[in-house]
């Protein structure tokens, strides 16, 4: 039986990794920042009739070689998904630091045990953080600019983990190959009552908790197709030394709102607030600061690579975002 470590096994796209390879008759290796959390993972597992029989889990930091022997002894295969994410600004120390070392150990302790295959979990906001603000289209040869003033501190720390980790593939050469995975903004059910970061978008409007929303153009992609495509990438050789947006298909906010309406979400806001509105009001609230520059901006992608590389079909957008607030509901976290 292949084996395959997870990093971050409790995290939204973490845990959805881990039982589908659970569910494909893999073994997996998870790791979680504190073993406190180990109850959590296979209670969530359990509940969706995952077998855990072939699950162990290992407590890792991303800032520290402790535990990482350990946990990746024996594994065929490596799915590095863990990394800082929230949507309000901490620092950058919190978001670049366990970035960067953290895909640097995943790489550094795959040499060294001989693994197969990594697949790193990046993001969209490596892409299209461009100091072209006229850019409506995006492929994977763009990169964001970790070195422009007023980039979030998640986009720079993605940015800079990638040119790290294809660094140490260019600087090493090792036997493994690696495949990086940029997902744009993921929706979807989470496996845990832990909804996922990017879902509080869908809960902010079905909870009628905003008013209105901003001209703002975003990818969407449901988070069991984010680890169908990883499990697909890590089994593929055709994959090696790729980087491969998903996404499903791009869509204002407002549309995004139109379609939880149509779905019975009656509360979810029919105002689209205009720029200089949204300027005054991040005043008042920091978090909104770093939407501004998106208001108004197309943001096109293209998962051509990932649909004939990877054979990837993922689900609509549609049904991701109603599945979304359908779980909320459910959770009563309106």
């Amino acid at each position: 039986m292949e084996k395959v470590l997870v990093t971050g096994a409790t995290g939204f796209i973490g845990l959805h990794c881990v039982q589908q390879l659970l569910s494909q008759g893999y073994a997996v290796n998870g790791t979680l920042r504190s073993l406190d959390r180990e109850s959590e993972v296979l209670g969530s597992l359990l509940s969706h009739n995952t077998s855990t029989e072939h699950l162990t889990l290992f407590e890792v930091d991303l800032n520290s070689d402790s535990g990482w022997d350990n946990a990746i002894a024996t594994c065929d295969y490596v799915l590095h998904v863990a990394s800082p994410f929230v949507l309000t600004e901490e620092s950058e120390e919190f978001f670049v630091k366990p970035a960067v070392e953290g895909v640097l150990r995943a790489l550094k302790f795959s040499c060294k045990h001989n693994v197969k295959k990594v697949v790193l979990t990046s993001s969209f906001a490596a892409v299209h953080e461009s100091l072209d603000a006229m850019q409506e289209s995006f492929s994977e040869e763009d990169w964001s600019n970790h070195e422009k003033s007023g980039i979030s501190f998640y986009a720079k720390s993605k940015t800079m983990a990638e040119l790290a980790a294809w660094d140490f593939m260019k600087a090493e050469s090792p036997e493994f190959g690696l495949t990086v995975i940029n997902p744009v903004l993921v929706m979807g059910p989470s496996l845990s009552k832990d909804i996922g970061t990017s879902n509080s978008l869908v809960q902010n409007m079905i909870s009628g908790s905003v008013p209105g929303t901003a001209k703002i153009h975003i990818g969407v992609v449901d988070v069991r197709d984010v680890a169908s495509a990883h499990i697909l990438a890590m089994k593929n050789t055709q994959s090696d030394g790729e980087r491969i947006i998903v996404s499903e298909k791009e869509l204002w906010v407002h549309e995004v709102a139109s379609i939880l309406r149509e779905a019975g979400f009656s509360k979810t806001p029919k105002l689209v607030f205009p720029k200089w509105f949204m300027k005054i009001f991040a005043y008042f609230r920091k978090d909104l600061a770093l939407m501004i520059p998106m208001i108004g901006r197309r943001r096109d992608v293209s998962s051509t690579k990932a649909k004939d590389l990877l054979g990837w079909n993922p689900m609509s957008a549609e049904v991701s975002i109603i599945d979304t607030a359908k779980q909320l509901e459910e959770y009563n976290l309106l």
